[in-house]
């Protein structure tokens, strides 16, 4: 009973949160035709421009980017100033740790003060102090782009008013960060985590089960059945066996980064052997009419390249450094004290195995996955003997990042597609490698998807429009693992493995570890 107490808010608010998405389905009509946009439609912007080319005497189409981009930016108030709120939500990235810092500086001096305090408050809880826990949400990094959101949906309401406020947040898509909650969850429960431990085993066996065995088998499978499971799903078991088989080993800073970077780079483009699976190819899949074969052969067989070239090459690099690991594991096991646990039963992992599955083949419809997740729950307690404690706070606020992100992210159209539209194969390979660092890949791909000139029907060269499509996609892919922000899965993977890097990662530090794994990207889709 007290396990259902504990999950019964979390079983409320899936339940509304379903409701408003059928309900928000029959409303967006209503609303788009009572409501100002906000942001203005990319339609309305070719007629901007339009004007703008007639009055300067040239052609339709004639506008240069500099000249579009001033003439987007004055369209709408919103738009300059949503891009300097998400730029600064960056900076924030960035300043994360000296929040924590502050937050914990405060709490040692809120912790001095309540020493001999001598009051009693409810249940016998010690008191809380709102600064120090006021800066700790403020360097929760998953937290961040969720905190700018606010003065955002404020400065729309101010210019806007309620109505386009409102009808803003209906239009934006939020069931990828529904999925990403559900998906960690479940790929995070002892069955699952146990049978990707069991069969990764095999693997690692070759190398008798060393940090070094157990390393390279997870940085080049777990990514790659991403392509299967889902990259979401592929992150949180990739990150959850390294934390278990690498980091609790306590490697050197440079090391432990150069694997976070590389898991980013891995993951971001090992999602590439299904048209499903990765975020950015998604988006693009159905309107460009890609089918399995052709992203596996244009993007999954160079993903595995690079994926192989990079592993293997940042094995040699720290290979002096795995014989130290092996040292400290050895020493680790002898001293640990053997515990007989039952191992999980066949048929709880083949339920879970299979609440896995409908969750990713579900994972556009949200009344479904979400109702699947329900009856998981109710499946856990069932079988509570067998689990690990559901931990829902990392999940959760992954979600709450992607959210964020999605709600920023939709109000960048106004500069980054005409910067895409600009752009010739190599310079838009490039350009969407680095905009990607600055953007979830996969706005940029479905950005990529509304641009006429990627388009075989409407381009006057079909064959170069198949290959811009290419590009932009790669670029998008190779640019994943960069900063935390640049592909959904990542805010996961920082989530589970943040605690071995002091509570904060480092986002200098991470893209310091990601640039190699994302050359060797650059080069093998450049090249080959």
């Amino acid at each position: 009973m007290n396990k259902i107490t504990r999950y019964f808010p979390f079983i409320v608010l899936c339940l509304m949160l379903t409701t408003g998405l059928q309900a928000s389905g029959s409303a967006d009509t209503a609303i788009a035709d009572q409501t100002a946009h906000a942001p203005p439609s990319l339609e309305y912007y070719r007629e901007v421009e339009a004007m703008r080319a007639e009055q300067l005497g040239l052609e339709s189409g004639e506008l240069g980017l500099i000249e579009t981009l001033k003439v987007r930016a004055t369209a709408d108030s919103i738009n300059v100033v949503a891009t300097l709120l998400f730029f600064g939500a960056i900076i924030h990235t960035f300043l994360a740790g000296s929040f924590m810092r502050l937050s914990r500086k405060f709490e040692a001096k809120h912790q001095e003060q309540i020493r001999n305090h001598g009051r009693r408050y409810v249940e016998g809880k010690d008191p809380v102090d709102f600064k120090a826990t006021l800066f700790h949400f403020l360097g929760e990094v998953e937290a961040i782009f969720g905190i700018w959101v606010i003065p955002l949906l404020l400065w729309i309401e101010l210019t806007h008013g309620w109505s386009a406020t409102a009808g803003y947040i209906d239009s934006r898509n939020y069931v990828e960060p529904m999925f990403v909650v559900i998906i960690m969850a479940i790929a995070s429960s002892r069955p699952v985590i146990a049978f990707a431990e069991n069969a990764l085993s095999a693997v690692a066996s070759i190398g008798k089960h060393s940090p070094a065995a157990w390393w390279l088998s997870i940085l080049i499978i777990a990514p790659l059945l991403g392509s299967f499971i889902t990259e979401p799903a592929a992150m949180t078991i990739a990150a959850m066996l390294l934390g278990q088989q690498f980091y609790r080993y306590e490697p050197t800073s440079k090391f432990k980064y150069a694997t976070l970077g590389l898991l980013f780079v891995n993951v971001s483009v090992g999602g590439t052997l299904t048209h499903f699976a990765a975020p950015p190819v998604l988006m693009v899949a159905s309107t460009w009419e890609w089918t399995m074969p052709f992203v596996f052969l244009n993007l999954g067989v160079k993903a595995v390249v690079g994926i192989l070239i990079s592993t293997t090459i940042y094995f040699f690099l720290f290979k002096k450094h795995f014989g130290e690991l092996a040292v400290k594991a050895n020493a680790l096991e002898a001293n640990s004290a053997k515990t007989d646990e039952e191992p999980v039963p066949t048929w709880v992992t083949v339920v879970h195995l299979g609440f896995l599955a409908w969750t990713v083949f579900t994972l556009h419809h949200p009344a479904l996955f979400v109702g699947g997740f329900l009856f998981f729950i109710a499946f856990t307690i069932a079988t509570d003997h067998h689990q690990y404690a559901i931990a829902l706070k990392g999940p959760l606020l992954v979600g709450f990042f992607l959210a964020g992100l999605v709600t920023h992210g939709g109000l960048q159209a106004w500069w980054i597609e005409p910067v895409l539209s600009s752009l010739s194969e190599i310079p838009l390979f490039l350009g969407s490698t680095l905009l990607t660092a600055f953007n979830d890949n996969a706005a940029i791909t479905f950005l990529a998807s509304q641009v006429p000139a990627f388009d075989p029907e409407f381009a006057l060269d079909p064959d170069r429009a198949i290959t811009l499509q290419k590009m932009v996609v790669a670029g998008a892919i190779t640019g994943g693992g960069l900063t935390v922000i640049a592909n959904a899965p990542n805010p996961a993977g920082q989530s589970l493995l943040s605690k071995y890097f002091g509570g904060t990662v480092s986002p200098l530090k991470l893209l310091a570890g990601a640039i190699f794994p994302t050359l060797v990207m650059v080069g093998i889709f450049l090249i080959f």
